[in-house]
């Protein structure tokens, strides 16, 4: 069994021969970003622009050959749902499986390239001045929280919430984008909190490097929408920081 849904506005010229179906997407060659025993990444030139490729040949852990979605299903569910969310996200080209006897075969993830960006590590790790201007930093973090903020009242944790994974573009005051979530699931309960705390545990990793501790605090009172610290608020925090902790 095979299936392959291609966004309608790709669907003619250059782009709907290049991204047809799952066969011409395993048959791309381009620039080669990643790789895992389990996945690539390649970077295409097609009609002008750049599209990233991901490509799966397996599943994900034990029984996801079988049972559950597959990663790369999961990839690209998650991606719709931040779009549903009103969450900046990559533009969904096309995406598709196959399974042969029950079990996955191989899948694909297309999205065209957000230009002109680059993500939150990489800029921080470059000793980028950007981040010496408060005003810049409070227009990411604000979107940050509220994108944060967005998928945990849906319930959903991203489950890999690391700076890598949110882009920022040129602009003075940047737009911010949310990528690759592979891991994103939605959860009730106690497991929840856990996530969340993971979530936000991802996030100020790095941030406690580079961000002062007044940056972070606003950061978390825009999170929780709220410029009073609750004693559940307390609690959280305090988990947030010790998270890491002895794994670092």
């Amino acid at each position: 069994m095979t299936g392959w849904t291609l966004n309608p506005e790709y669907a003619t010229g250059v782009s709907g021969e290049h991204f047809a179906d799952l066969d011409t997407v395993f048959a791309l060659e381009g620039e080669q970003i990643t790789s895992d025993p389990i996945s690539t990444v390649h970077k295409v030139w097609v009609a002008d622009r750049y599209y990233y490729v991901k490509r799966y040949t397996g599943a994900g852990k034990n029984l996801r050959r079988y049972i559950g979605r597959a990663r790369i299903q999961a990839e690209w569910e998650n991606l719709q749902h931040f779009q549903a969310w009103g969450i900046p996200s990559a533009i969904i080209v096309g995406f598709g499986l196959e399974r042969r006897n029950g079990a996955f075969f191989r899948g694909a993830l297309v999205t065209q390239e957000l230009s002109d960006t680059a993500d939150l590590a990489q800029i921080a790790k470059s000793n980028d001045p950007r981040f010496r201007n408060p005003a810049w930093v409070n227009h990411v973090s604000r979107q940050v929280a509220h994108a944060t903020r967005m998928m945990h009242d849906q319930r959903f944790a991203h489950n890999d919430l690391k700076w890598r994974n949110i882009l920022v573009d040129e602009k003075t005051y940047p737009d911010v984008f949310m990528i690759d979530c592979p891991s994103g699931s939605f959860w009730w309960g106690p497991p929840l909190e856990y996530r969340i705390i993971k979530d936000l545990a991802c996030l100020d990793k790095l941030g406690k490097q580079v961000l002062t501790r007044t940056q972070r605090l606003r950061f978390y009172f825009d999170y929780c929408e709220n410029r009073r610290l609750t004693a559940r608020d307390r609690k959280r925090i305090k988990a947030i920081v010790a998270f890491f902790r002895g794994r670092e």
